[in-house]
């Protein structure tokens, strides 16, 4: 059979066995299991015939309180008034007669389901018969808590205590990780066993069961590896549920495993924090041994109390931690609210930000821009990771020490990104901090082959648990150190704030566009309203002053120069006054968009700049232009600006060169207007579109400034943009691009 098929054969089988309900007890007690609603007794163990002289068939369903009448008034009150909840249990010493005389028990009561559960464990001679006998050591035990400086002196305590207490030769204090692998923190013990300290074992060892009932279930024992079980008679077929007995029999495998590992006698107590189990207190021996209830539950006692400590222990450092993390992300905000852009405050203090999480390395990312800050993947690398997250986890935090066994490609980086910890900072694009740890090799000490923790007895389907228990070596690669729950609070907590402070900026820039949008409109109308009303006063200027011209034939040469100084003057303010008034219409006018013959357009165009440049040598190229569906009178006035200008600015020149032409390019019509004039400087292109502003003087080229910001305005309102490149000198070339309706469609 193939060995690695029968492992997992094994190990399903192991995980599913149903050791709640194994039928049976260990032989060092008896079991009565008393139905809740008519006090009849429905399950009993077999040896009750050696222990209290009654046979267990002859008990079934016979009233409890008839059949055994001097046990059924010890325990009364405890059966009157049973545990509120499944797994709690009341505890007592009972005196009974027995054929072998008058002997103390243990009295342990429970819950399962329907059943009152009553097991009865007799006393071990000399054992202990109470918490006082144990007090000193339990006093003794707190004394030390108090003064213990560390985790690892808690776990030495304690393993030291229960080892006192119970007299076992080996105790161990075990934890366990994320994938229930445990480690041997602390040990305590004699020459007897050989130590297990810094060892780990296997999940497989204790599977989800088993685990689940040393979380129901805090304390249990098994005094001989060797004890044949007792089995339970009842007349339901259905098994009684044993998760909060005492005297439950364990699987057949867990005893092999007890006797492979040379110990004959052992006991488990859970370490509990905030209610998941956290570890065991294991303890072993390699002869029988049974130890008392009282003892048991003292031991259970101080564990509690050591898993008090520990949690109260761990809760300090954490919040410690936070609050070291805290002063840090402080110091970030402050950054950032220093800069217009986040990101920029991040970015001038790596070292912070990546103090924050305890990583050597950090990226900021988005779609656009990637920065990345200290011990890093490289920048294509990082935006693979960046697609991948995008894709794969679109959580708010996303936290992993073996980043390989989730991203393949990052095996190629491990030295820089076995750990990750990223936080997404935008719900709307994607965008994220990623920081990075790197690998650390680590060299784990198991007791045992993990590889091989059962084997298939051949010919058969048999379960056996592995022989060896000795050192077995491995060496870890691909992961990082563990990101700590107050990193991952840090990192969380620096989220909140960057989403907070960008939609707050958002917030801000919405109301600020609101005024601007308030404030053009009231502009526009109160240009409107003034240029429409200065346009008849300049009229009447121009008017009166032609008719002083014809009428004053006595005016001197100085007067008329007056006089032609009034009438340019005023038809220059009307002039300004106009394109001022058609500036204010344009973010007031519907567009009414249609086919328009652009070549038409600039042919009337020319022809008519041809009656007005007169003598000028001027050369026309003009392309095949293709139509657009736009607003004709709009469009028809961005052409006229645009070849005006050409004409205007080319003055200079013997020969003025004017080529105009269009071409389709990515869903846009692009046409230019190219002229061999004076041109202009590049580093003034962002004045070039404002209104009112020139880059000539007024004595050279004649104009109003507000032209070009008539074509950025028509042009943009189509849903289009215009730019423009020149040389100073060399000419100029003006692009306006417009949507291709024709092409979309």
């Amino acid at each position: 059979m193939n060995t690695h098929a029968s492992q997992e054969l094994d190990l399903t089988a192991c995980e599913r066995e149903p050791i709640h309900i194994p039928g049976s007890i260990q032989p060092h007690g008896i079991l009565i299991a008393v139905g809740r609603a008519d006090g009849m007794i429905a399950y009993a163990s077999a040896n009750m015939g050696s222990v209290l002289g009654h046979d267990a068939m002859s008990l079934l369903r016979r009233s409890f309180r008839e059949a055994l009448p001097e046990l059924a008034a010890l325990l009364d009150a405890d059966i009157a008034e049973p545990p509120l909840e499944d797994s709690a249990r009341s505890i007592r010493t009972v005196q009974l007669d027995t054929p072998a005389g008058s002997t103390l028990f243990d009295a342990v009561v429970s819950l399962s389901g329907d059943h009152t559960i009553i097991e009865l464990e007799a006393m071990p001679s000399k054992a202990v018969s109470s918490l006082d006998a144990l007090y000193p050591t339990l006093r003794r035990f707190v004394e030390q808590l108090q003064s213990a400086s560390s985790t690892d002196v808690l776990c030495k305590l304690a393993a030291a205590d229960i080892r006192r207490m119970t007299g076992f030769d080996r105790v161990l204090v075990y934890r366990f990780d994320e994938q229930w692998n445990g480690t041997v923190l602390a040990e305590d013990r004699n020459e007897v066993l050989p130590s297990y300290l810094d060892l780990r074992f296997p999940a497989s060892d204790i599977p989800a069961q088993a685990r689940g009932l040393y979380r129901r279930n805090r304390l249990r024992i098994i005094p001989d590896a060797n004890y044949t079980p007792i089995p339970i008679q009842s007349h339901d077929p259905a098994p009684l549920d044993l998760s909060d007995s005492v005297l439950r029999s364990v699987s057949p495998v867990h005893l092999e495993y007890m006797r492979n590992m040379g110990t004959m006698a052992s006991m488990s107590i859970s370490i509990l924090r905030d209610g998941q189990l956290w570890g065991l207190i294991s303890c072993h021996s390699k002869e029988p041994k049974r130890i008392s209830l009282p003892v048991r539950n003292a031991c259970d006692f101080l564990t509690q109390i050591f898993a008090l400590q520990l949690e109260a222990r761990q809760h300090t450092a954490l919040a410690d931690n936070r609050v070291r993390l805290r002063a840090v992300q402080a110091r970030l905000l402050a950054y950032m609210a220093a800069e217009s852009y986040f990101v920029d405050g991040l970015m001038k203090h790596p070292d912070d930000l990546m103090l924050l999480a305890g990583a050597q390395g950090v990226a900021v990312i988005t779609d656009d821009h990637c920065w990345c800050r200290g011990v890093t993947p490289g920048d294509e690398e990082v935006k693979t990771l960046f697609e991948w997250l995008s894709t794969n986890h679109q959580e708010d935090i996303f936290a992993t020490d073996n980043l390989a066994a989730h991203f393949g490609p990052a095996k190629a980086y491990t030295d820089k990104a076995s750990g990750l910890l990223s936080i997404s900072i935008s719900k709307m694009y994607p965008s994220y901090i990623l920081w990075f740890r790197p690998e650390q090799v680590q060299t784990v000490k198991w007791g045992g082959n993990p590889q091989k923790p059962v084997k298939e007895e051949a010919g058969t389907l048999r379960l056996h648990p592995r022989a060896s228990f000795d050192i077995w070596k491995e060496t870890v690669r691909e992961r990082s150190t563990a990101w700590e729950q107050s990193e991952i609070e840090a990192v969380k907590d620096l989220r909140n704030a960057i989403v907070g402070i960008v939609l707050r900026r958002a917030e801000e820039l919405a109301a600020l566009a609101d005024e601007l949008k308030r404030t053009n409109k009231e502009l526009e109308a109160f240009s409107y309203s003034v240029s429409h009303d200065l346009r008849a006063p300049f009229r009447h200027i121009v008017g009166f002053s032609e008719l002083l011209k014809k009428e004053s034939a006595d005016l001197s040469d100085r007067g008329k120069r007056y006089v032609e100084t009034i009438i340019e003057s005023a038809y220059t303010a009307g002039t300004l006054v106009d394109n001022l008034l058609r500036f204010s219409q344009m973010g007031r006018t519907a567009l009414r968009p249609r086919p328009v013959d652009v070549e038409q357009i600039v042919t009337e165009i020319r022809q008519k700049l041809a009656m007005e440049t007169g003598e000028r040598r001027i050369e026309w190229i003009v392309d095949d232009l293709s139509p657009v569906i736009a607003d004709p009178v709009l469009i028809r006035l961005v052409f006229e600006n645009l070849i005006d200008n050409a004409v205007k600015y080319t003055r200079p020149r013997n020969l003025a060169r004017i080529e105009i032409g269009s071409r389709r390019d990515d869903g846009e019509i692009i046409f230019f207007v190219k002229d061999n004039g004076v041109g202009f400087d590049m580093k003034y292109i962002d004045k070039l579109f404002g209104v009112f502003q020139r880059l000539h003087r007024i004595e050279d080229f004649e104009g109003t400034g507000i032209g070009l910001a008539n074509v950025r305005r028509i042009v943009e309102r189509h849903g289009g943009r215009s730019w423009a490149e020149a040389e100073l000198g060399k000419g100029a070339t003006f692009y306006v691009a417009l949507p291709d309706m024709e092409g979309a469609a």
